[in-house]
């Protein structure tokens, strides 16, 4: 990125935090609050910049991601990374979701940096959206990536809009999976369900 791209990258981004900073002043003072008390005096700017970070999925460049940590292998069993930890905002209320992931692929010819995989999901997980979304994309993403036999992706999801407000269901989870290629096969699906227990 030359010089001047990166300046008027920066002063987007700024003209950004502005105006998020601006709507969560509108929002304050639309709720009963002031937003010029000690209190909230800086509260705008800092949802502005806690927003740049919770949804900084947007900004990530795959390829940068990824930098060339693609690899032949021989390797051809299934690789597992479990309990990779997420934080999402939902995109209907603008609330907290969070949980654990687990990614499994079996390669054809080709394997990913172990790094990688946790980065591929915080990309996907750090945007608006839903839960079934998330999944999906991280799937299809690795599946692109790599062109696997298979590829499962599994999400254990704890959402605030169901546990502070509406339903009120403060133990409530939800579970998304997706499925491609030899996962789809009920052997694959066994075998991912037993490594996943023996790693507990």
């Amino acid at each position: 990125m030359t010089s001047y791209a990166a300046q008027q990258h920066e002063t987007s981004k700024q003209k950004a935090q502005r105006a998020i900073a601006t709507a969560v002043r509108t929002i304050l003072v639309n709720v009963g609050e002031d937003p010029t008390r000690e209190g909230l005096r800086k509260t705008p700017e800092r949802v502005a910049r806690a927003y740049n970070e919770l949804l900084g999925g947007y900004a990530v460049n795959p390829a940068s991601l990824i930098n060339g940590a693609l690899f032949e292998s021989a390797y051809d069993d299934m690789v597992v990374v479990k309990d990779i930890e997420f934080y999402s905002l939902c995109e209907h209320h603008m609330l907290p979701f969070f949980g654990k992931a687990h990614v499994a692929y079996i390669p054809d010819g080709k394997i990913i940096g172990l790094s990688k995989i946790p980065r591929i999901v915080e990309m996907y997980a750090r945007r608006l959206q839903v839960q079934e979304k998330m999944t999906r994309e991280i799937a299809d993403f690795i599946q692109t990536l790599l062109s696997p036999r298979g590829v499962a992706v599994i999400v254990m999801g704890q959402h605030m809009c169901a546990t502070m407000r509406g339903v009120n269901q403060t133990n409530s989870k939800m579970l998304t999976q997706a499925m491609y290629g030899a996962f789809q096969e009920r052997i694959a699906h066994e075998q991912l369900n037993d490594r996943l227990q023996q790693a507990e």
